[in-house]
């Protein structure tokens, strides 16, 4: 009975510990996260051309948990864009919509931003070739397809959950 206990004890503490782990590393390929860390930037940022040459970004969105996701990032005409396919399905863009203060990480960096959806045609056209060129990808974009503009604001880089 007692060495139930324990084994029952060790596994718990394994849980905990595989969680502790996923929070803060993730998120990882297509598995969400929760929180993103990184060095905080709290100065505003007005030309967001260095995220072409950054792979992959990740976002966070605060609705009444954190949410964090790998996306691709894009910058044309100095502003910051990110998109994604059947996007109003997703938990994080229906978030971003509702509650549009997050944050973005760069290269290990988390800026503070602010999302809108874009939806003027030339700026959604924008957005979708500036994907393409970093992407290096042709074709026209698909009617699913949703672009956000994300702003640099000077909000605290950690919100709290609202």
């Amino acid at each position: 009975m007692r060495i139930g206990r324990m084994i029952l004890g060790l596994g718990f503490v394994a849980v905990l510990v595989g969680v502790a782990m996923y929070v803060s590393s993730c998120p990882c390929e297509r598995l969400p996260g929760v929180w993103l860390s990184g060095e905080e930037m709290a100065a505003p940022v007005h030309d967001w051309s260095f995220v072409n040459d950054a792979g992959l970004c990740q976002i966070q969105v605060n609705g009444w948990r954190p949410h964090a996701v790998n996306l691709n990032c894009m910058s044309a005409e100095n502003a910051l864009f990110i998109s994604c396919s059947q996007c109003a399905d997703k938990w994080w863009s229906a978030t971003a919509l509702t509650h549009p203060r997050g944050l973005i990480r760069v290269d290990g960096r988390l800026y503070p931003v602010n999302f809108e959806r874009v939806l003027v045609p030339d700026e959604l056209e924008l957005a979708w070739q500036a994907r393409a060129r970093k992407l290096g990808r042709e074709g026209s974009r698909p009617d699913h397809w949703w672009s956000f503009r994300l702003t640099s604001t000077t909000h605290e880089v950690t919100p709290s959950v609202e």
